[in-house]
């Protein structure tokens, strides 16, 4: 069942706008990091040191700022391939460049209406609402309201620039695991970040759920106790990747599981934690594909959590743990993403936009969101979004 179609009409745009999420890049820079992380949440310092020790443990450095140095060079060789002549700014939301700093630098240069790419792929408050919302903010603190016009790329879980890398990481990691001679009984698991389950629950447009059934009406009521359209897209996604690799590898169990939830124990966050899936899988396993297909680039919860915590915790148990790479400057994902700017992006009155690609059900995704999307704690201003 496709989102309701919220498609913007083709527009000439200025430049494109790369919106990250920051990492700290030294250990001066860590608790800083985090207090902009965890701004408005009373956590003191001492709470904040205690969680850091992911980032300590690798120097203070967070890779993602790098990584996204490297994608925004990929992405203008690509432009340049194709003649587009639309500049690549970034910006993220909790450390330097910051959106503020990407927005006045942007309109120093002349530009005036701008394209967004998200380095999210899914549905939910902090993968999308959140970068609409930061950046709404930021055009009020820069007083560029009125000066800059801010769109935003759909969310591209299914487009074929995102899927087909997917597909041979998992294709080669299985093949590692025949190399090793642990292949007789292999599991995949798909990892995505763990969200509370009350933001996965309102996450995408809820007039209709993912069956196509409607929305509950009663606010009360749950409208989709499955965690909304956030797990319906990586479900979705992760059953199509298993789907293309059956022709090699048919019948390999697979499952969805969640990883780097943080704060209170008490509040339900989405489940199963990847770790106690692994010490869960069957006592005949003999080798796990993990596939971070909730992740665009191997930053901190990936470096982290998957590439020692779930390996410590298949290395307890006896299991061969092959964990392949996310998208990162993959060719394919570079021209995916501009792709999807060629949807909106026309140079000229009368070009025709290239098609909107989606390989599953779900998509194409919508452009714009209604005003209740992925809704946070408190209805907010955003960015790319429709009444």
């Amino acid at each position: 069942m496709a989102a309701s179609a919220r498609t913007q009409a083709p527009a000439t745009y200025d430049c494109i706008l790369l919106a990250g999420f920051g990492g700290p890049e030294g250990q001066d820079d860590v608790i800083p990091y985090l207090r902009n992380v965890t701004a408005g949440r009373g956590v003191p310092d001492e709470r904040l040191e205690e969680v850091s020790h992911h980032y300590r443990h690798f120097g203070g450095v967070s890779p993602i700022n790098q990584q996204n140095r490297e994608l925004k060079a990929a992405l203008e060789a690509e432009i340049g391939s194709r003649g587009l002549g639309l500049p690549v700014y970034w910006g993220n939301r909790f450390w330097e460049p910051y959106f503020d700093d990407a927005l006045t630098e942007l309109h120093a240069d002349g530009h005036r209406r701008v394209l967004v790419l998200v380095t999210t792929a899914f549905s939910s408050y902090s993968g999308c609402r959140a970068y609409r919302e930061d950046l709404a903010a930021a055009l009020e603190r820069t007083g560029l309201e009125g000066e800059i016009v801010l769109d935003k790329v759909r969310q591209y879980f299914d487009h074929p620039g995102f899927v087909e890398p997917n597909v041979t990481a998992v294709r080669e990691g299985l093949r590692a695991l025949v190399a090793s001679g642990n292949d007789a009984a292999p599991h995949v698991m798909f990892a995505t970040h763990s969200i509370p389950s009350a933001a996965a629950n309102v996450s995408g447009p809820r007039e209709a759920l993912p069956s196509g059934e409607p929305v509950p009406t009663d606010p009360g009521e749950e409208w989709y106790a499955g965690g909304g359209w956030y797990v319906a897209q990586q479900r979705a996604v992760s059953a199509l990747v298993m789907d293309r690799i059956a022709d090699e590898f048919p019948e390999v169990p697979w499952s969805l599981v969640f990883q780097s939830r943080s704060g209170d124990p008490s509040v339900p966050w989405l489940e199963p934690d990847i770790n106690l899936a692994i010490e869960a899988l069957p006592e005949d396993t003999t080798g796990l594909v993990v596939s971070p297909i909730g992740f665009v680039s191997d930053h901190m919860e990936v470096a982290w959590d998957l590439d020692n915590e779930a390996l410590e915790t298949c290395e307890e148990r006896g299991l061969t743990m092959v964990r392949v790479p996310t998208v990162g400057v993959d060719p394919a994902f570079v021209s995916g993403l501009i792709d999807l700017v060629e949807e909106r992006h026309v140079a000229a009155a009368g070009d025709a936009p290239r098609e909107r690609a989606a390989l599953t059900e779900l998509g194409p995704w919508q452009d714009v969101c209604p005003t209740d999307c992925c809704l946070g704690r408190a209805a907010k201003p955003t960015i790319a979004a429709a009444d």
